[in-house]
């Protein structure tokens, strides 16, 4: 893609960002590693204490069967990947879920579901799990797709803290990951969350095949929602055979490092997750993440479907590094 096109594409209303900030990026990923880290620390000490994370658990109460084409996604009905189509969880299990997260230590617990979007008669039992949640003393975050209009409001008046929508990637290259929604439509769920003044939880994911300026797009693009994400979890794709993703290139770890530190740098107030990918990192590139500003994890045993790293082996690893849980 030509420079006169991604100029097009980020000055097009709707795509809501600008060449600048894209360019910014850019200039930032490309500084020396020390150079790069030392920034994104500076800023990090100057909004967060340096030694504490934040911990939340995902649950899925909802697992396979989606409509959607996401390239990454083993819950995607149309890909072969052993991802069987199961029915909402009962209450009572994602309570069990819940008390369990909240005994290891997370502060927030997250609950998704493998819809494009909620048909009403769906979001209902929901609404009571939001709920029941949010009795336990937990924040409470749902990733259910794309919101129907009044949707956010109901999720807003059960209590929900926090609402997932990722833009996976930057514009110009989101095409080539999912076709069976655009961007825009992203945006517009996003709009609603704030609309019903829900904080919102949004970023992306990385080793999809994209360039760095592609990943610089996605940073920009985040950076420019006003106002920021309250939370940016960044991904690390976790490949799943029969994804058309599988066997894509890996991305670099010092990249994926990069990557937070420039996420740290231009969302400097967000809470910027490690997310999916981390249980396949050595402790010394987690231990690079969080010097680079990550200051979140998803905590516990699975992230929807793939594995993730087992709490006890999160607390010893926050301890040596004299890292704090809040």
């Amino acid at each position: 893609m030509t420079d006169a096109q991604l100029q097009e594409i980020y000055t097009l209303p709707r795509a809501r960002t600008n060449p600048v900030a894209v360019a910014e990026a850019e200039a930032l990923f490309d500084l020396p590693f020390n150079d790069l880290l030392f920034r994104a620390q500076t800023v990090h000490r100057a909004h967060f204490d340096a030694n504490q994370v934040q911990l939340s658990t995902l649950l899925s109460i909802k697992t396979g069967g989606c409509a959607e084409d996401c390239g990454y996604c083993p819950q995607a009905a149309r890909y072969h990947t052993g991802v069987k189509n199961e029915a909402l969880l009962p209450l009572e299990d994602v309570l069990t879920a819940a008390r369990t997260a909240r005994e290891n230590g997370a502060t927030r617990f997250c609950m998704g579901a493998a819809w494009r979007g909620p048909k009403q008669k769906d979001l209902q039992p929901v609404l009571e799990m939001i709920k029941a949640v949010r009795e336990l003393g937990l924040e409470t975050c749902a990733t259910l797709g794309m919101l129907q209009e009044g949707q956010a409001g109901q999720l807003k008046q059960a209590g929900l803290d926090y609402y997932n929508h990722n833009l996976d990637t930057a514009p110009e290259f989101y095409g080539e990951i999912v076709s069976t929604r655009d961007y825009q439509d992203r945006l517009d769920t996003l709009e609603q969350v704030r609309a019903a003044d829900i904080k919102v939880c949004c970023g992306g994911i990385v080793g999809m095949g994209e360039t760095r300026r592609a990943r610089a797009g996605l940073i920009a693009q985040l950076a420019n929602l006003d106002p920021q994400p309250e939370s940016v979890p960044i991904n690390n794709l976790v490949q799943v055979e029969g994804t058309p993703l599988y066997g894509a290139e890996p991305l670099d770890p010092l990249e994926f490092v990069r990557t937070v530190a420039v996420a740290r740098i231009m969302l400097p107030r967000s809470r910027v997750r490690l997310s999916a990918g981390r249980e396949h990192m050595p402790e010394a590139v987690q231990a690079l993440c969080f010097l680079a500003g990550a200051n979140s994890i998803f905590y516990g045993d699975k992230l929807l479907t793939t594995g993730n790293p087992q709490a006890q082996q999160d607390r010893a690893l926050l301890e040596k590094l004299g890292i704090r849980p809040v």
